[in-house]
């Protein structure tokens, strides 16, 4: 049964949403590099089962490609996620979430410098008005909320992991012509690999998981949903539709976050945040018309 590419990247934002809410509300049990180490462990373990078949298959291109396998990895299942939960130990998710809707704009800017892209009208008024839905919930429908936020140690992390994941995507086209599933259980690997140093220095640091049902339970998230399930979404979307046009569904991270926030944490929906979901999505339609 053939998937819509657009439900796929809309299911990846989801799960990622779900994942700022874990990153930020257990902080305090579970350190940034151990959340991030755990959750691709148990993603790997949810990969090979899966992925086995085409790693036996594959193996010549994915040997092939170690070069770009290597760089994907750092960037998109290392640097990213890491830097991610880095930055939510320090700033606010109000803050972290703004910054990390710059995806799109970095990515259609690093397309244009690199890469010689041109975007259509259309797209481009898709992309602003997707961006203003962004900051409608984020300014909580008050303009001048914008500008009493400040950037610190936290707010450097995120934006460091907006480019690290704009650069994935656009490379994610020079990708082996491997098996999606062999193609990330080979980057999820190269990532565990390449966090596991900065994790023992955090072990070393005295930074510890805080053992509980709450903490393992939110590893287990990280791992299975945003890991696993939002990873192989996320690569067929864009292998789809390509980089500049999905990147645009970041937008709905922040939309998503609001709304689990509410079912979650109790947190109540207002007005404002309709008005920005509703721009956001409107954005998305614009980009995607032909």
């Amino acid at each position: 049964m053939k998937v819509s590419p657009y439900l796929l990247l809309t299911l990846a934002n989801l799960f990622w949403a779900g994942n700022w809410i874990v990153g930020r509300g257990m902080r305090a049990d579970v350190p940034p590099i151990a959340l991030s180490f755990w959750r691709w462990i148990i993603a790997l373990a949810c990969l090979l089962p899966l992925a086995w078949p085409y790693l036996k298959r594959d193996r010549a291109l994915l040997l092939a490609g170690w070069r770009w396998l290597l760089l994907l990895g750092v960037l998109g299942t290392c640097l990213y996620n890491a830097l991610t939960y880095l930055g939510l130990q320090q700033t606010e998710a109000v803050n972290g979430l703004l910054l990390n809707s710059f995806i799109p704009i970095v990515i259609v800017a690093l397309a244009w410098i690199f890469q010689g892209k041109r975007l259509r009208t259309g797209e481009i008024v898709g992309i602003v008005a997707s961006f203003c839905g962004v900051l409608a919930i984020v300014a909580r429908g008050q303009p001048q909320n914008l500008l009493a936020l400040t950037l610190n140690l936290g707010d450097i992390w995120i934006l460091l992991s907006v480019v690290a994941w704009a650069v994935y995507t656009l490379l994610l086209p020079q990708r082996p012509a491997a098996h999606p599933l062999a193609f990330l259980f080979a980057i999820a690997l190269i990532g565990v690999v390449a966090t596991l140093p900065v994790y023992l220095w955090e072990i070393a640091a005295g930074r510890h998981i805080v053992h509980s049902n709450g903490a393992w339970l939110a590893i287990a998230y990280a791992g299975v949903f945003p890991a696993f399930l939002g990873f192989v979404f996320w690569n067929k979307g864009v292998e789809q539709v390509g980089a500049s046009r999905a990147g645009l569904f970041i937008h709905l991270m922040p939309a998503f976050g609001i709304l689990l926030a509410g079912l979650f944490l109790g947190e109540a929906l207002l007005g404002f945040h309709f008005v920005g979901i509703a721009l956001i999505f409107g954005g998305i339609f614009l980009n995607m018309r032909r």
